[in-house]
């Protein structure tokens, strides 16, 4: 099989370096006609996908937009397009009124605004420059807007161009050949600059090992903490690599394998000989020349782990086209809730930590845009009763000439709080705000402002408008002058803090929405050491997927890989005191119409089934402490249409432990249930205690006893449980009068007849 791995494509290849990161290999003239011919894309994106959910309607006295788009680093721009569609104001001057496209602060094209337009949706191409766009790439525009002739007012309501959300940037990508050198790890199987999901295939021998999971999935959770929203897609092969499509182009693949378990095309000892350590090795893909094959190997099982670690923590060390990893170690364990992603919850926190781009805190303009910061908290923060979380903000702005109507508005996913009077005096100084809880008054500028503990989740938004007020005279009637806005700027400090220092983790379970969501309870311990995954014996390639995506995106979630994974399909290891997750086939019977006390009846069953009943792994593991409320209705039908299901329960070995399992039995029904976990809409929707996936959409369902996980102290404990029951809460306090009125009758009594006995 060596001659599948043939060298005769890089017999004629010249290297060149572009941006330090990139080694580019022109065809050379005598080079065959399949490889001199490039291999392209058509990619389009529109605002929308590029973070404008909504349509931006330009205004006079903010006039300009901007839009960034990305390009991977192993790829070039032979074509760019800006495909408008905007509509302009019917009270503009045509010819006069424009519009100016820039691409990296270069003027592209003027585009004029026509009589026939005016007041009607437009669609405009204009041409970019291909040699401009790099690895990261600005478009803006410019609205030039005139309503008169002379006496113009800058913030007149007629002046004004709405540009769509639709509206496109179309480029044409050419790839660039890699060295084959590990210092681009992770390119080109995944590059942070790319716009899309990216398509990660994992090839392995033909019934892959437990361990050879393992490292594919700790390599899968690498690269879904680098995605992040992106999301991640790995489509499993075994014994062959991804064929190439009706263009000749073939995707990068990684390979696992070991000495005595390979796939046929490595099983050329002297072309790929045994290995004595774990090995990282890049190589090019003998279907393609701009395509790359990493081979991930090991003298068994623990080092393929040892090398998945080693390309998550220390890629950057990596140089060459094959590394020796000599040693990976833990030099401090992990602790719960120290995820990345998450605000920590033991000290104060600076809003540096938490910006993700530089100038994130800083706005400009007469009309500065919106500052805004992603706080992520931990699904299981016990905010009960709070009177919300400490928020120290400090903030620099432009002072005003005068005490006008300029304010800071202040708001938490997109629901207001509270709003500041910006000072004339104070706005060149550092300050310090309290707002009250829920309150819309200017307060104090030496105290802490509060956020309403209610409106705290795992993802919020925090959002700062600096809103100025400006007069212009332009436009009066009798006397007509000229003024020049004033360039306001406006920046929250880095040094602004936020405090969830004395919070409790306290949490009902079985919450399935916080799975979809924030991953927990696996995400509690960021690389998933408290966290054992049960598999089947023998897994299917679709199945191998569906668990390299699921780890991947609870990875995406924390924002670190999984290096503590384990994974078993022996289910006395399901003892142990761990979270669990499963991946199973759904119970016999189930079918499109089950509901969902039917799904949970037999998915406990499956879970609890004799060893001899489970594929002879699984021992008999008790009656569960919890009893369900069975209902009055039960459905039980056969269908053939893909259905799957989500289910969520308490582990029967530990109060404080979670089972959460993903439920599929045929290729259709595992496609399904990875359609869905890739779909961020359909994960929405994702709640309860069980959820059911049919091709009709998503349903879920509270069915079952809650049971809580978290430590709170004994006395708010004690109230939380007693604030569910205020006819109980109102017969104990009443007692407790009685009792203490009683007491202090007898007290009473007894000081009465000792003082008589003393008059005696």
């Amino acid at each position: 099989m060596s001659g599948f791995f043939s060298k005769h494509l890089v017999a004629s290849l010249a290297l060149l370096t572009m941006d330090c990161a990139q080694a580019v290999t022109e065809p050379t003239p005598d080079m065959p006609a399949a490889v001199s011919s490039l291999p392209g894309w058509s990619t389009a994106y529109s605002f929308e996908q590029l973070g404008r959910p909504a349509d931006n309607l330009l205004l006079g006295i903010r006039n300009s937009d901007q839009i960034e788009f990305s390009l991977r680093r192993d790829r070039i721009a032979s074509d760019a397009r800006l495909q408008l569609e905007y509509t302009p104001s019917p009270s503009l001057l045509p010819q006069t009124s424009h519009l100016r496209v820039y691409l990296n602060d270069v003027l592209m094209s003027v585009v004029p605004i026509e009589k026939d337009q005016l007041g009607r949706k437009v669609t405009q191409s204009v041409a970019l420059d291909p040699r401009l766009v790099s690895d990261f790439n600005r478009v803006r525009l410019e609205f030039v807007g005139h309503y008169t002739d002379t006496c113009e007012d800058p913030a007149n309501s007629t002046l004004w161009l709405n540009v769509g959300r639709s509206s496109q940037i179309q480029v044409q990508e050419q790839p660039l050949t890699l060295k084959n050198d590990l210092a681009y790890f992770p390119m080109p199987f995944f590059d942070i600059r790319g716009q899309g999901k990216p398509v990660v295939n994992l090839v392995f021998a033909d019934a892959p090992t437990l361990g050879e999971q393992r490292a594919a999935g700790i390599l899968a959770s690498y690269f879904g903490s680098q995605a992040g929203w992106r999301g991640a897609q790995f489509p499993v092969l075994f014994d062959q690599l991804p064929p190439a499509d009706g263009q000749n182009r073939a995707p990068s693949a990684i390979v696992f394998a070991t000495n005595d378990h390979r796939p046929s095309f490595l099983a050329d000892m002297d072309t790929y000989p045994a290995v004595d350590a774990p090995v990282v090795q890049m190589i090019d893909n003998p279907q393609d020349p701009y395509s790359k094959v990493l081979l991930v190997l090991g003298r068994n099982d623990d080092d393929l782990a040892v090398a998945a670690r080693a390309l998550a923590l220390g890629g950057d060390l990596f140089r060459g086209s094959r590394v020796t990893v000599n040693q990976v170690r833990q030099l401090k364990p992990r602790v719960p809730y120290d995820a990345p992603n998450w605000v920590r919850t033991d000290r104060a926190v600076r809003f540096a930590e938490l910006i993700k781009y530089p100038e994130q805190l800083q706005a400009n303009g007469l009309q500065p845009r919106p500052i805004t910061v992603d706080v992520n908290l931990p699904p299981d923060l016990f905010v009960w009763r709070s009177q919300g979380i400490a928020l120290q903000t400090r903030f620099r702005y432009t002072p005003p000439s005068v005490n006008d109507e300029s304010r800071l508005a202040v708001s938490l996913n997109n629901q207001f709080i509270t709003s500041l009077a910006l000072q004339g005096k104070a706005g060149s100084r550092l300050e310090e705000l309290r707002l009250a809880v829920l309150s819309s008054e200017s307060a104090d500028l030496n105290e802490k402002l509060l956020v309403p503990g209610l409106k705290i989740g795992d993802r919020n938004t925090l959002r700062f408008d600096f809103n100025f007020a400006s007069t212009f005279g332009s436009a009066q009637r009798d006397r007509c002058q000229t003024s020049l806005p004033v360039n306001n700027q406006a920046v929250i400090d880095e040094e602004s803090t936020i405090d969830l220092t004395g919070y409790h983790h306290y949490i009902a379970m079985p919450d399935l929405r916080v799975f979809a969501r924030s991953g927990f309870p696996y995400s509690r311990m960021a690389d998933l050491s408290e966290t054992l995954v049960m598999v089947p014996a023998r897994s299917l390639p679709v199945q191998l997927s569906t668990l390299f995506e699921t780890i991947a995106a609870i990875s995406a979630r924390t924002g670190l890989p999984a290096f503590g994974l384990r994974l078993s399909d022996n289910w006395d290891d399901a003892k142990a005191d761990v979270d669990l997750l499963v991946f199973g086939a759904m119970a016999p019977g189930v079918g499109n119409g089950a509901d969902a006390n039917l799904v949970l009846d037999q998915t406990r069953d499956w879970l609890l089934k004799p060893a001899s009943e489970h594929n002879g792994k699984s021992p008999r593991a008790g009656q569960l402490s919890d009893e369900r409320d069975q209902g009055t209705n039960r459905v039980e039908v056969s269908a053939q249409a893909p259905i799957a299901a989500i289910v969520g329960l308490q582990s029967p070995h530990h109060e404080q432990r979670s089972i959460v399992a993903l439920l599929a039995s045929d290729e259709a029904d595992y496609q399904l249930l990875r359609d869905t976990l890739g779909d961020s809409g359909k994960m929405d929707a994702v709640a309860g205690s069980v959820t059911l996936i049919r091709s009709s959409g998503v349903g879920s369902s509270w069915v079952g006893q809650q049971y809580f996980v978290g430590r709170l102290p004994w006395w708010l404990l004690l109230w939380y449980q007693l604030s569910e029951h205020p006819v109980l809460l109102a017969g104990l306090a009443f007692t407790s009068v009685l009792l203490t009125a009683f007491l202090l009758w007898r007290a009473l009594r007894w000081a009465a007849r000792r003082r008589l006995a003393g008059q005696e």
